[in-house]
């Protein structure tokens, strides 16, 4: 690797990206060295992604030069997949491999028309090249590589033979993950690539990603992640529309933004002071000036004069410093968006039809629990697969008011049928699920085909009035900016649409919030506003949640579900994601 680390490059120069009149990059230059793992960060649609497809080629810049040079290939993690449902799973790791897939059917023409002549010195050194190159891929492991990754990202029961489209979502973002490690290429471009990952498949990754010896550059939001592997970090500015990089990874950028902030702020701090002083300085020399004649000791005549024409400089001075320093006002450190939500509990619990889930307006469609301090139940749930292992299946459970409830577990496990169940959007095929709460439930999965009407317009749907009455309700919240109500909703990136379907939720009064995985594509200071938001709220909520920092956080009860099956079938184990041997609390089941 070392001969190809002295070929690669990856840098821009003066790159620009325009989407129809918003500009998202603007002459942006940087460069990542070769060996260097690259965190990138940033608000919600301030271009992360944007910047990763440049890198990989997927779109071109509207101005500026992209040049990535890896000899050892690139590989490219989307953060929204556009797989052929009727492909299986060998097919995707083929496709993925298509490079090296190729060079073997070069090496084998070559072997073969070598055997039936003999080669010349030509044809022996293009030989000799292409098996160095194939070397240097660690081709001859390719295979073995996929097997690992599926394995190490939780995919290894998936069969080969399998269609992509019976596969969930979060399988789906893992086999995309595992295709690409397979190949081996020196340029890895990943795009969140810990969502749907357990904790046992994210220290899979980040063991593979340290031993990676070519370069890195990686979009997360996952705090744990950028502290142990990202050696740089690369920060888009949605305001100034650029990129600053950051060395010493992410305890490096921490600290330099810090002091960036602190020097900033001093620095416009002393403007104002300096803005007061001059203003005082002209104010007081014009008063003066104004009293001039009206005092004896002045003098008279010439030295009268003299004094007024002195004390006109002074003014003139102060009011020409003045007048600069208004033309160069120093800013305040920007203040970022914050998320002011909250969240709040529904007026008196409402027994009758069902509103659909996920607006928080209504009960959901499989009865009401009517008994005193229950909010949902379970009882004899079963979903899907066969009678010896159902996806889920779940004696009983209960959900009381203002508990809190993390349900855990291993990739496949049932977790997201669990709460699709409990929050109406998935009927079981046998038992019985009863919701005497109004519930707002926020899914995992965005949608694969997003709406072209505007986002105020998608936000305001099922609200009394036109959609122009709740602009301020929607920016009152801190998740949006002016200029993006009237994008439409296709044009937002995966971040921006997580934040439309939480504003969503928490505009819509609830007793129970279900929320599916609700720190994916969000920012890290936005998570932590989140986890301030719930608790706040004195409701219920239950909730499947990957990210460590929001785990090792989490103040309530904790279920393990594995097979489908919640863990032992009685109480909750304690977290496999928390520290080891930490108990957790008991609650009915």
């Amino acid at each position: 690797m070392s001969s190809q680390r002295d070929r690669a490059q990856l840098s821009l120069h003066d790159v620009s990206r325009t989407y129809g009149t918003r500009t998202v990059l603007d002459r942006v230059s940087l460069t990542v060295r070769p060996g260097e793992k690259a965190g990138v960060i940033g608000e919600n649609g301030s271009g992360k992604s944007t910047l990763l497809r440049l890198m990989a080629g997927a779109e071109t810049p509207d101005d500026g030069d992209v040049t990535v040079r890896f000899p050892g290939g690139t590989g490219y993690l989307a953060q929204t997949l556009d797989l052929d449902p009727g492909a299986t799973v060998q097919d995707a790791v083929d496709a993925a491999m298509g490079e090296l897939r190729e060079m073997e059917r070069r090496i084998r023409a070559a072997e073969t028309l070598m055997s039936d002549t003999t080669p010349t010195g030509a044809q022996l050194a293009a030989y000799g090249d292409l098996l160095t190159a194939y070397e240097e891929r660690d081709g001859y492991r390719a295979d073995a590589r996929a097997d690992a990754a599926m394995h190490g990202l939780g995919l290894g029961r998936v069969g080969r033979d399998r269609a992509l489209g019976t596969l969930s979502g979060g399988e789906q973002s893992r086999l995309a993950l595992a295709c690409v490690l397979a190949a081996g290429p020196e340029l890895l471009l990943l795009d969140e690539p810990t969502n749907h990952l357990d904790a046992a498949a994210v220290g899979w990754l980040e063991d593979h990603l340290r031993a990676h010896r070519g370069t890195l550059v990686a979009v997360t939001h996952d705090r744990a992640f950028l502290e142990r592997i990202t050696t740089v970090i690369l920060e888009v500015d949605r305001d100034l529309r650029g990129v600053t990089r950051y060395g010493d990874g992410w305890d490096g950028y921490r600290t330099a933004k810090a002091a960036a902030r602190r020097r900033r702020a001093q620095e416009h701090q002393e403007w104002l002071d300096e803005l007061a002083r001059t203003g005082e300085l002209a104010e007081a020399a014009g008063r003066r000036l104004a009293g001039t004649g009206k005092d004896p000791r002045q003098g008279f005549g010439k030295h009268r004069r003299s004094h007024e024409a002195k004390l006109s400089g002074q003014v003139r001075a102060a009011r020409t410093r003045l007048e600069a320093l208004r033309r160069t006002p120093v800013p305040a450190p920007p203040v970022p968006l914050r998320f002011t939500a909250d969240l709040t509990l529904a007026p008196a619990p409402v027994f009758g039809p069902a509103a659909p889930p996920g607006d928080g307006t209504g009960p959901g469609p499989a009865g009401t629990a009517s008994s005193a301090g229950v909010l949902a139940a379970l009882e004899s749930v079963v979903v899907g697969g066969r009678p010896e292992t159902p996806r889920l299946d779940v004696p009983l459970l209960r959900v009381g008011p203002g508990q809190r409830l993390l349900v855990t577990g291993p990739n496949g496990a049932g977790k997201t049928t669990l709460l699709r169940v409990l929050a109406g959007d998935l009927a079981p095929d046998s038992g019985t699920v009863r919701r005497a709460a109004r519930t707002g439930y926020l899914p995992q999965e965005l949608p694969v085909r997003p709406t072209g009407r505007s986002l105020l317009a998608v936000f305001a749907a099922g609200l009394p009035g036109p959609a122009d009455e709740h602009t301020g309700t929607l920016l009152d919240l801190g998740l949006f900016r002016p200029e993006d109500l009237d994008v439409p909703v296709a044009e937002l990136s995966a971040g921006q649409r997580r934040r439309l379907a939480l504003a969503r939720l928490v505009t819509r009064p609830a007793d129970l919030l279900i929320l599916d995985e609700p720190t994916n594509h969000l920012a890290p200071d936005l998570v932590e506003e989140l986890e301030a938001a719930l608790d706040r709220y004195p409701g219920a909520v239950v909730v499947v949640s990957h990210d460590r920092s929001f785990r090792s956080r989490f103040a309530g009860d904790r279920l393990e579900l594995r097979g489908g099956r919640i863990a032992g079938g009685t109480g909750f184990p304690a977290d496999p994601y928390g520290p080891e041997g930490a108990p957790a609390p008991r609650t009915e089941v």
